[in-house]
């Protein structure tokens, strides 16, 4: 649901000093009296829309803002009661502090109250306040029985210890003592998340002089106006063109605050809505499969069987989805279980958000829980090590996962997608972990893998003395097969930095391993290597010249040429043409330079001619081992580098 309608407050002016805004979710039954009860603590009517004065019942989210004689602001989320706006109420939930839950004294504990404070125990709200509204309606016989259903309801839950008051909108009752325990809640509120920017999107509408402007709820961060997000799940870059916070303009929205955005970029109510999310790019990556765990409430009369639909609720998201069970057996009324999640469309979501699922018919919720990885494998999903990892996974606190992951098979984590799918800044301090080539190991089981590695190198030469060396695969086989090239690139790679492997002609070898040369073509290599030296390295002659101005047969000096490149002292860069390996090296920080000093880093066959002397033709053959060595990549007749290519090769080559 997509609102155009302008946003409507009655709030007083705030204080110039702006401390955090503290967000209090009205939560409880249709005609129970929240609104009322909203309006007698703001003075503002939350009910924003035609249809809602009209009918006399809220069906969509309304807002109000309270200053605090301490200074501190208040904001009130009106939440709807009715159970055909259930969905409404949830895109509300996501994000607030501290639940009121609203029980009416003349009608008692009824079924959306007990549904509202469901969902707010899945959606993991750290406090409650109950007010029995509408006392002056009822004797004290009835407040006793009302009393005594609110406490069996609360009995079983997290919420069994929060505060309680009898209120009346109509003449005032409780209501100063009401705020006092706003104010003693919002007091033991926890410090601002920090981290990347995420905003959850619940309401778009179009205002005169602003443009488009979406309203919701800082999740994490810090957002600032001139600030360029990322709009999620759609991927377009917007701009904050001006923030309307704690009800009044503001520079910066800190996470915690409820505030209006307006949007730069000529986005249009369309293209953003109520479900998006606000974030900052390096976090944008939307998903539609999720490992989660998963709670069923005890109200359920079955249990959850595999492949169930369901309505799943996340942020102020709502999409179709199937519950893919991680277990054989079906999940029990009351039962935690691990589940796959698989979306019609994909949303944007972090590690440890919460989410609510409803039935595929909208008319009850049946449980909820905590997303614990965004990119699930979709096949052997309930093997014993992936269950193993997902144990891993589930532990909130990052630095203690992160440590419980890299312990655990697959024996690595990808820091990047570690950072991103946690909305993480920076790696958790207390993790004693091994970073390579942006991943990261246990110390102990990078041990173990290095020193695998080396043994099956060390196997390898036992076994084939006339061979240089192993390929990556052979070694990762010898490590575990199912361990991605990445990370084993990184772990090979950092060997030969330690001195522990080599790597030449594209084979992983022992650094003192060499194929061995009796003494006639060790002579003839000695000569041959001089005359590919030298002031003539750049334009080496053909074998058929090299041998005759060596005076010996092609074949030899063919056979002596390709024992070396197997070793990587040198490398046959076209048919019959060899260059060194310490001159191709000298030859790519060339090309880095002229890179550097070209219009676009675009390098021509006739600019590396020029600056090695030696011919187009030469030129153009050095080029296109570059080109298979994918250091350079051909546009037209230019070539373009990979700085990240050259500078493994300028390692890798190193004498």
């Amino acid at each position: 649901m997509r609102t155009r309608s302008s946003p409507h407050s009655q709030a007083s002016p705030l204080p110039t000093d702006d401390p955090p805004l503290v967000i209090v979710g009205v939560a409880g039954h249709i005609d129970h009296g929240k609104t009322a009860l909203v309006r007698a603590l703001t003075g503002v009517d939350a009910d924003r829309l035609a249809e809602e004065k009209a009918r006399g019942i809220s069906i969509d989210l309304g807002f109000a803002y309270l200053p605090r004689a301490d200074g501190g602001v208040m904001g009130f989320v009106d939440m709807p009661g009715h159970e055909r706006f259930m969905r409404n109420m949830l895109a509300g939930a996501s994000g607030i502090d501290v639940l009121l839950l609203v029980v009416a004294a003349d009608d008692g504990v009824m079924p959306q109250t007990r549904e509202h404070l469901a969902v707010a125990q899945l959606l993991g709200i750290g406090r409650a306040i109950v007010a029995v509204a509408k006392c002056d309606l009822v004797d004290a016989r009835r407040m006793v029985e009302v009393g005594t259903q609110v406490d069996a309801l609360l009995s079983k839950g997290c919420f069994a210890a929060a505060p309680r008051v009898e209120v009346s909108a109509r003449d005032g009752r409780g209501v100063e003592a009401l705020l006092h325990l706003l104010d003693e809640a919002a007091a033991a509120i926890a410090a601002p998340r920090e981290g990347p920017v995420r905003f959850a999107v619940d309401r778009s509408f179009t205002l005169a002089g602003a443009g488009t402007v979406v309203t919701g709820v800082v999740v994490q961060g810090a957002m600032c106006v001139g600030d360029v997000l990322t709009n999620s799940p759609a991927g377009r870059q917007v701009r904050v063109r001006s923030l309307h916070v704690q009800n009044r303009p503001g520079e910066i929205a800190h996470s915690g605050e409820r505030c209006g955005v307006a949007l730069g970029g000529r986005v249009s109510t369309d293209e953003i809505g109520r479900g998006d999310w606000l974030l900052d790019p390096v976090l944008h990556e939307p998903t539609e499969r999720i490992d989660a765990r998963l709670h069923l409430l005890s109200s359920e009369e079955r249990p959850l069987r595999h492949w169930t639909p369901v309505r799943l609720h996340h942020g102020a998201a709502e999409v179709a989805a199937r519950v893919a069970l991680l277990q054989d057996d079906p999940l029990l009324p009351g039962e935690d279980g691990m589940v796959q999640l698989v979306l019609d469309r994909p949303i944007a979501a972090a590690i440890n958000d919460r989410f609510v699922v409803r039935a595929a018919n909208g008319l009850r919720t049946r449980g909820g829980g905590r997303l614990i990885d965004l990119r699930p494998p979709r096949r052997r999903r309930k093997q014993e090590r992936r269950l193993a990892q997902l144990v891993a996974m589930a532990v909130e606190e990052p630095g203690t996962s992160l440590e419980a992951q890299v312990s655990a098979w697959p024996w690595f984590v990808d820091r990047s997608v570690f950072l991103r799918d946690r909305a993480l800044r920076h790696s958790p301090d207390e993790a004693q972990v091994r970073e390579a080539g942006g991943y990261l190991f246990h110390p102990s089981v990078w041990q173990d893998l290095a020193d695998r590695a080396t043994a099956a190198a060390q196997a390898f030469h036992t076994r084939h003395p006339r061979l240089l060396g192993l390929g990556s695969r052979r070694i990762g086989e010898a490590l575990d097969p199912a361990l991605p090239e990445g990370p084993l690139s990184a772990l090979l790679d950092a060997l030969v930095r330690e001195g522990r492997l080599a790597h030449d002609g594209g084979v992983w070898r022992m650094p003192g391993h060499r194929l061995g040369l009796d003494r006639p073509d060790d002579e003839l290599w000695r000569r041959a290597r001089l005359l590919l030296g030298g002031q003539a390295r750049f334009r080496p002659p053909l074998l058929a010249e090299l041998a005759k101005a060596l005076a010996v047969r092609e074949f030899d000096l063919r056979r002596v040429l390709g024992l070396k490149a197997r070793e990587g002292e040198l490398a046959e860069i076209a048919e019959d043409r060899f260059l060194l390996r310490e001159t191709l090296r000298e030859i790519a920080a060339i090309l880095e330079s002229l890179s550097a000093q070209a219009e676009g880093g675009m390098v021509g066959a006739a600019d590396l001619r020029d600056r090695l002397d030696n011919g187009r033709k030469v030129a153009i053959q050095i080029l296109e081992y570059f080109d298979r060595q994918q250091i350079t990549a051909r546009r037209g007749d230019l070539r373009v580098l990979d700085p990240a290519r050259l500078a493994r090769y300028l390692e890798r080559a190193k004498v």
